[in-house]
């Protein structure tokens, strides 16, 4: 069998999403809104947003740290798979990424369960630490690459034993195997990957994924 074209992993990509997620209108406009206001077009697929929506509804998860908002796509998908007394808290470096997404979540009818916390998100994670916030059952990580293992120390931290952690694109094309690469998004992908396979706190693996947005791939894991 021949490899998959670009055009023939969005066609596959849209047959799936088609068939197993649908037509969202909220969703949808929330991408032309971020589009429209400039911001990069790096949120998840909706097939990625659906899986962690079921990752959130198969872990009874009710509190939620996502650590990168951007136009809130992932963070609609991951409100909307926990209980309406459930929380997620959401970190964003960039003060016009959150003005985008809070007006999606908005939209999406998920404001009232997520709050968005503006500034560096290591600074943000040690302040919940400090307050002794109360546990996180489910953490999903997609922000900046080179500080990935930093943002999993903090899940183990701010999680408990049995605490979901779900890492984005960790495989970066296929370089993640090259341990002689100088690109800072894969060493620091590299260092997040060494660390959930040496560090006793987690439990992990990872899985390589090829679609519309090429090879890519996710880690997933759970507190010890």
């Amino acid at each position: 069998m021949a490899e998959p074209t670009p055009d023939h992993q969005r066609r596959v990509d849209r047959y799936l999403v088609d068939l197993l997620v649908g037509d969202d209108p909220a969703l949808e406009q929330g991408l032309a809104d971020a589009a429209a206001a400039g911001l990069p077009a790096i949120e998840v697929t909706p097939l990625a947003g659906k899986l962690l929506h079921l990752i959130a509804r198969m872990t009874g998860a009710r509190r939620v740290l996502e650590i990168g908002t951007l136009g809130g796509y992932s963070t609609t998908w991951l409100a909307r798979g926990i209980p309406a007394d459930g929380r997620v808290v959401t970190l964003e470096l960039e003060q016009r990424h959150a003005d985008v997404a809070r007006a999606n979540l908005e939209r999406a009818g998920v404001g009232d369960q997520v709050e968005i916390r503006l500034g560096p998100a290591a600074e943000s994670l040690a302040r919940m630490a400090e307050r002794g916030e109360e546990p996180f059952d489910l953490v999903f990580i997609d922000a900046d690459k080179e500080s990935g293992a930093t943002y999993l120390d903090w899940a183990a931290r701010l999680g408990h034993p049995g605490t979901v952690v779900v890492v984005d694109n960790v495989v970066r094309a296929g370089e993640v195997a090259d341990a002689t690469s100088t690109d800072p998004m894969v060493r620091g992908s590299r260092r997040a990957l060494d660390l959930l396979g040496s560090d006793p706190r987690f439990e992990a693996t990872a899985l390589q994924t090829i679609g519309a947005k090429g090879w890519d791939g996710l880690a997933v894991a759970i507190v010890a």
